[in-house]
């Protein structure tokens, strides 16, 4: 589904992505890991056509995405679901308000039918008693699961992109986000999270690639990310072996 060709990126003169080429298929669980600034965010951001790549091709479904027009980008995108760090809630929208921007936008329904579409989606994500609260009365896991619920309103996409969805959450709310995570990717399609927490990375994929100077320094199943010999990526898994609870299991 997503294939990235020997694609560059630069922010000015700092040069992010150096000739990085992948292939992600739809039902794929695939989780990007790296330091900050590596470029893990920015990969979300090309796949959307956000940004362009200074060179190389991006192909979605086969379609090169590279020069397309916003409104050519407009059905690509809708392939996704996207789930921002942090959120991204709109502040000045109530809860309800901000999962029925979407089907506003795309479906038309009677209000009563929102009302109750809304409602079913933030009951699958287990937050409905929140749908009269504004963005700043949520916590920060509620604040997540809102955002997911707001990502799957419209259409059913063929992959959620994840951008450091547990960033900020203690170890509880941070494992509730991982089980909804893999609920819906169980139920609806593959996904793509970008991450520098390990811990959260093994709980949701099952291929790991991991970026390092611009480049892909690894790029496999759960087992050569555990047990790889690459300085950088064992420096990188030390989180593993500091957990508050029993160490995780490495086999299983």
């Amino acid at each position: 589904m997503i294939q990235f060709d020997q694609v560059s990126f630069s922010y000015g003169s700092r040069a992010v992505l150096r000739d990085v080429s992948f292939e992600i298929q739809s039902h794929e669980r695939v989780a990007i890991l790296g330091e900050s600034g590596v470029g893990k965010t920015t990969i979300l951001k090309l796949i959307l056509g956000l940004i362009r790549p200074d060179s190389g091709r991006i192909l979605i479904d086969g379609v090169d995405i590279t020069d397309r027009t916003e409104e050519e980008l407009r059905p690509i995108r809708m392939k996704f679901s996207i789930v921002f760090q942090e959120g991204a809630l709109f502040d000045s929208l109530s809860v309800k308000e901000n999962v029925a921007f979407c089907l506003r936008e795309y479906e038309k329904m009677s209000e009563k039918a929102l009302d109750e579409r809304v409602r079913a989606l933030l009951r699958s994500v287990g937050v409905e008693e929140a749908l009269e609260l504004m963005p700043e009365e949520l916590s920060g896991g509620m604040n997540r699961r809102v955002a997911i619920a707001r990502a799957i309103a419209a259409f059913e996409p063929k992959m959620f992109l994840y951008d450091e969805p547990t960033s900020g959450l203690d170890p509880i709310n941070a494992d509730h986000i991982c089980r909804l995570i893999l609920s819906l990717c169980e139920r609806q399609g593959g996904l793509l999270i970008v991450t520098h927490k390990v811990v959260d990375a093994i709980k949701v994929a099952n291929r790991f690639i991991f970026l390092k100077g611009g480049a892909v320094i690894l790029d496999g199943p759960k087992d050569a990310l555990i047990h790889t010999t690459i300085p950088e990526v064992k420096a990188f898994l030390i989180e593993l072996y500091f957990q508050p609870d029993s160490p995780p299991r490495l086999d299983g």
